[in-house]
C-alpha cells in the first residue's frame, strides 16, 4: 500500500480533496448574478467569455472529484479499517438533498450549452463521460445512504456496475489520487475511470 497515506487509525473520508474545490453551486450562482447584473447584452456577452475558462474548469473539476470519491472508496473499502473524519455518519439520511448537488450540475450543464451557443455563438456538448459520472456519483450516494452508516470501511457500498479492483490497480489509484491531493489537478484521474467502470471516453 502507498506510503504517501497512513492508514494505522483508519481510512480518511476525504483524502485531500476537498481542499481544492470551489463549491460548484455557490461559484455558478455568483457568475450568474453578475452576468444578469448587465443590462446591455454585449455587456453580459463579454462577462460570460471572461468566466467561460473558469466554469468548464469548475465542471472538470467536479467531474474528477466525484470520480476521485468513488476510486477512493473502492481502494479502502476491504481494509478493515475505521473510516475516519466522516461528518455524514449519524445523520439523518434525505435522499433528496444528498443528491441536490448532482442535480443541480446536470440541469446547468444543459443550461451552459445553450449559454455558450447564446453568448458566444459556439457549439458545447456536454462529454458522455462527465454525464456518465454524474449518473454513477448520483447512484453512489443513494447506495450509501449519503454515508450516514459509513463508520468503517467495510460499510461501503460500491454500485453494482463498479469492477473489481486488482492489488496494481490500487497502487497505481492511490499514487495519483495522492498526486492529486498535492496539486489540485483532478482532471488527472480522468485516465483512472476505465479501471472503475467499463471503458467511457473521456476528454
Amino acid at each position: 500500500m502507498t506510503e504517501r497515506f497512513d492508514f494505522t487509525d483508519g481510512a480518511q473520508f476525504d483524502p485531500g480533496f476537498i481542499a481544492h474545490l470551489n463549491a460548484f453551486v455557490p461559484a455558478i450562482e455568483y457568475t450568474y448574478r453578475n452576468i444578469y447584473s448587465f443590462k446591455n447584452f454585449n455587456q453580459k456577452k463579454m462577462h460570460f467569455k471572461m468566466q467561460y475558462n473558469k466554469i468548464l474548469n469548475l465542471i472538470e473539476s467536479y467531474t474528477g472529484f466525484y470520480l476521485g470519491c468513488m476510486l477512493w472508496a473502492a481502494c479502502i473499502k476491504d481494509m478493515d479499517k475505521p473510516v475516519l473524519n466522516n461528518l455524514c455518519c449519524g445523520a439523518e439520511y434525505n435522499e433528496k438533498e444528498t443528491v441536490e448537488e448532482v442535480d443541480f450540475i446536470r440541469k446547468y450543464l444543459e443550461q451552459f450549452e445553450k449559454d455558450t451557443k447564446y453568448y458566444l455563438a459556439q457549439a458545447y456538448k456536454t462529454e458522455d463521460f462527465t454525464l456518465k459520472i454524474l449518473d454513477e456519483y448520483e447512484e453512489f450516494l443513494k447506495v450509501n445512504k449519503g454515508f450516514t452508516e459509513v463508520k468503517n470501511t467495510s460499510d461501503i457500498k460500491l454500485n453494482k456496475e463498479m469492477l473489481p479492483l486488482s492489488k496494481e490497480d490500487r497502487e497505481l489509484i492511490l499514487e495519483k489520487i495522492a498526486d492529486v491531493v498535492e496539486t489540485g489537478n483532478f482532471k488527472e484521474l480522468y485516465p483512472l475511470n476505465d479501471k472503475l467502470f467499463a471503458k467511457t471516453a473521456a476528454v
